[in-house]
């Protein structure tokens, strides 16, 4: 990750209207899958781990990130968040009811060996619960700075899901709306070519709008098998449970 990207994420986290409506949305779908209560639940990619207090409605929460730059050593969740790569290193030593990777596996160069990993964690019953940017016709200077390997299409996924062994549940894009302006973007930065500068929050007139926007969307068309979006929700499980 760009080092200037993290150093703006916690601000971003909390007041862009990206990131709050994703994790609203996230969270509204967790109570309708309605985990078991005192669920052991592992978030990859956790950051500092700014997401936990919403987790926290759901069972036990653990995290694991790869970059600890962006884990604060006086978080008051530091000692539930492992450092380091997800990879078979990490062997925590239990199973886990609920695993999020949210906006990671584009990330990983080995995305396969990440879901095999994540499906050795799963106890019975368990659930997988990852984002990740949709389609390569909208790569832009984002994913450059970002440090992404791919964006992902509902077909891309199910080849990497049946590789690793993951059977998918619910698979729906989001962010309809958001499709045509990174279009948009794509086609600007094509004909301009300008430097990646790292994401910033806009101006409360814009960025309320944009938000409610989003929400709205995710809670009327968004439940409509639309066949485009600027992100993808993936829900599953092992196969063998």
């Amino acid at each position: 990750m760009d080092p200037r990207y993290g150093e703006r994420y916690r601000y971003l986290y909390h007041h862009h209207w990206w990131w709050r409506a994703r994790t609203e949305f996230i969270v509204d779908r967790l109570r309708r899958l309605r985990p078991p209560p005192g669920s052991k639940i592992l978030d990859i990619g956790c950051g500092d781990g700014l997401f936990f207090d919403r987790l926290r409605e759901f069972g036990e929460v653990e995290g694991i990130e790869p970059c600890r730059e962006l884990v604060s050593p006086s978080n008051s969740y530091r000692d539930r968040i492992y450092i380091g790569p997800f990879d078979g290193d990490f062997r925590p030593g239990k199973f886990y009811s609920l695993i999020l990777m949210l906006d990671v596996l584009e990330h990983l160069e080995d995305p396969v060996g990440a879901l095999r990993h994540v499906l050795s964690l799963l106890g019975p019953g368990g659930i997988f619960v990852a984002t990740l940017p949709a389609f390569m016709l909208l790569w832009t200077n984002h994913d450059v700075l970002n440090q992404h390997f791919t964006r992902y299409t509902k077909s891309s996924f199910r080849d990497v899901a049946r590789k690793a062994g993951l059977q998918i549940l619910e698979e729906r894009y989001l962010y309809h709306w958001t499709f045509f302006a990174k279009l948009v973007v794509r086609l600007y930065e094509q004909a301009t070519r300008p430097e990646p500068t790292p994401a910033s929050v806009p101006p409360v007139s814009i960025n309320a709008p944009l938000y409610w926007l989003s929400r709205i969307e995710q809670t009327t068309i968004s439940r409509l098998p639309i066949p485009f979006g600027s992100s993808l929700m993936i829900i599953g499980k092992c196969p063998r449970q």
